[in-house]
């Protein structure tokens, strides 16, 4: 028998020692399963779809349009052409302009008193309308009925009626209980009225809302607290109160974006007349452009004093005392 060199014995050798491989495991696929909060975020998302391509599509460009007016001036109406001017524009209506800063205090001032009139008066009602009684449906309709009619061109003429108007001035006091009150105190009683008339004019939406907030409060809540000997005061304050706080924030923000932009605001008159009278675009788009940031940054300052009010509560409940 031939012997094995080890020419023939290193095929074998390298065959013993080369391991093999192990197969690759597959892992299985796992569903994406959409959280609940990731729904939400979804259902967001489609709700402010149509409200963004619309901003995108039809306001995007007169809003860029009329920031760069408001650091222009017209050079050229034909054409629409505009010069550089810088900071000029808002220099003027700040310091030269002698109507401007008169008028945004004034409308400043009303908003900031009529607010919270206008939240109160629609809580009460809210309150009082979602009680069960006959005709409850009817004074529902009533109290809706003013934002139907007395809204945009509607309502501006209703304010201008004259004469015998006792729609566009309001609740008028007769002329025997003027004589009574005196001048000076006959005058403060009427533009008190005269607030209230706008506020209930103003309010339909404002009741609507706080209606919902009220009818989505579970019941059991108000059922242990009076087993638990609460009074309705005490269920107002601790139940509806906290319950209904983001319909409150929502309504105060609609309410004070409502009243700085209403047909009967005097500073937007002011500055269509300034723009479409006068001409003055550049004028008028600076007083549009410093009338936004300071309605934007009010906004945020009530969002950002709710925000941490909250946050501190939760701290409160969650640690038993403030932190």
């Amino acid at each position: 028998m031939k012997k094995k060199t080890s020419a023939d014995a290193a095929p074998e050798a390298v065959t013993a020692v080369t391991p093999e491989k192990p197969a690759k495991e597959k892992k299985p696929r796992t569903k994406r399963i959409l959280t609940l909060e990731r729904k939400h975020t979804l259902e967001v998302i489609i709700f402010l779809a149509p409200w963004i391509i619309g901003t995108a599509a039809f306001f995007l460009n007169p809003i860029i349009s009329s920031m760069r007016l408001s650091f222009s001036e017209i050079t050229q109406l034909k054409g629409f052409k505009m010069g550089w001017v810088g900071l000029k524009n808002f220099e003027y209506i700040l310091a030269y302009d002698i109507n401007f800063m008169p008028i945004f205090v004034t409308v400043v001032k009303d908003t900031l008193i009529n607010t919270p009139l206008t939240l109160v008066f629609s809580l009460i009602i809210a309150l009082l309308i979602n009680k069960p009684f006959v005709g409850r449906g009817f004074f529902r309709t009533c109290f809706f009925i003013p934002v139907l009619l007395g809204s945009g061109y509607v309502m501006q003429q209703l304010l201008q009626i004259d004469a015998m108007g006792t729609v566009g001035v309001g609740i008028v006091l007769p002329p025997m209980l003027k004589g009574l009150l005196g001048n000076t105190i006959s005058v403060v009683v009427q533009s008190f009225l005269d607030r209230i008339t706008l506020i209930l004019w103003h309010s339909g939406v404002q009741i609507i809302l706080f209606l919902a907030g009220l009818q989505s409060i579970n019941g059991t809540l108000y059922e242990a607290a009076k087993v638990d000997g609460a009074t309705q005061w005490e269920m107002f304050w601790k139940i509806t109160l906290p319950m209904i706080s983001p319909i409150i924030l929502l309504n105060f923000v609609y309410t004070m974006v409502m009243y700085f932009t209403s047909s009967d605001n005097e500073l937007v008159a002011y500055i269509i007349d300034e723009v479409f009278v006068s001409q003055q675009f550049g004028q008028g788009a600076a007083m549009g452009w410093v009338y936004f940031l300071f309605v934007f940054a009010l906004c945020g300052l009530v969002f950002g004093i709710i925000k941490l009010n909250s946050r501190e509560k939760k701290g409160v409940t969650a640690n038993g005392k403030r932190r």
